[in-house]
């Protein structure tokens, strides 16, 4: 009975609270059977502490289980998302289309993106993570310089040919919808154009740098050019399904490099060297899935 009531005295405190309070008990009781008691509220206190440890413990673990569940959710959810866009546009994109693909309840899609504006923005950022993935990284395999510009180019046909996304370009699509569209949308978008023109542009200087590409060439110009070569070859494609699209634009961005090359990237650029890396990369396409039906 005694044990009982000191358990009760303890089962609502934290780890700290129950050492002090036991530190006060040994004051208070120091003789005689008052001396058992103290053991046994002490033993009940060690017991009423391993418990709240591993009701902590538990309850960490569930809550991250339940994150990472969420977060796999999540995931699938845009990756869906980017696909519907770069088809539809990212106003075709709300939470009971989404909710139709993934036969999944607007509520439960709600849980993840509190509005259709939010939605569409994690979507632009989703999007620049593929990217990253199917362009930017194998195209940096390559060393600095002239052939890491053609590999940027090269790679970003490419990707849209093999059909990455199921309406082409994502970015493309969503630059020509929201052009004209102040808001996070828009903003979000350009940024990321501008961060793909950078990249092209730090290329042509890189190459520049190595000696590969004469010094009076405009790096902005001709990553102007480039990118509008890319944009044109992917309109072509998606509106006439004109697959030549990609050798004109590859054919043209080659007279330009080949125009601007010194004699050391020239040779960079024999045609046997960039055989051989558009073979690597339509082998890479198709080891990932990405074939357009």
């Amino acid at each position: 009975m005694a044990s009982g009531r000191y358990r009760s005295r303890f089962c609502n405190l934290s780890d700290a609270r129950i050492r002090v309070a036991i530190k006060r008990t040994f004051v208070l009781y120091t003789s005689g059977s008052k001396r058992r008691l103290l053991a046994c509220v002490v033993s009940e206190a060690r017991k009423l502490a391993a418990c709240v440890t591993k009701m902590k413990q538990e309850t960490h673990t569930a809550a991250t289980g339940a994150k990472a569940k969420g977060d796999r959710t999540r995931q699938a959810i845009l990756e869906t998302a980017v696909h519907i866009a770069s088809a539809e546009g990212l106003e075709g994109l709300t939470i009971g289309r989404l909710a139709a693909e993934l036969t999944m309840s607007k509520s439960g899609l709600f849980a993840h993106f509190g509005s259709k504006e939010e939605l569409q923005v994690a979507t632009v950022a989703a999007a620049r993570s593929v990217f990253i993935r199917e362009v930017i990284r194998p195209a940096f395999e390559t060393e600095a310089g002239l052939l890491r510009l053609w590999k940027l180019c090269d790679i970003w046909l490419s990707y849209v040919q093999s059909g990455v996304f199921r309406g082409g370009c994502f970015f493309a699509a969503a630059a020509s919808e929201f052009d004209s569209r102040p808001g996070p949308v828009r903003d979000s978008i350009a940024e990321i154009m501008k961060e793909w023109l950078a990249v092209l542009r730090d290329a042509v200087i890189e190459a520049q740098k190595a000696g590969q590409l004469e010094k009076d060439l405009d790096p902005t110009q001709l990553a102007f050019e480039f990118n509008s070569l890319e944009l044109g070859a992917n309109w072509a494609f998606q509106l006439y399904s004109d697959r030549q699209a990609f050798v004109r634009a590859r054919e043209a961005i080659l007279e330009r490099l080949r125009r601007h090359a010194t004699r050391s990237g020239s040779l960079l650029l024999q045609p046997e060297k960039l055989k051989r890396g558009r073979s690597r990369a339509r082998s890479e396409s198709v080891k990932h899935g990405h074939t357009r039906k």
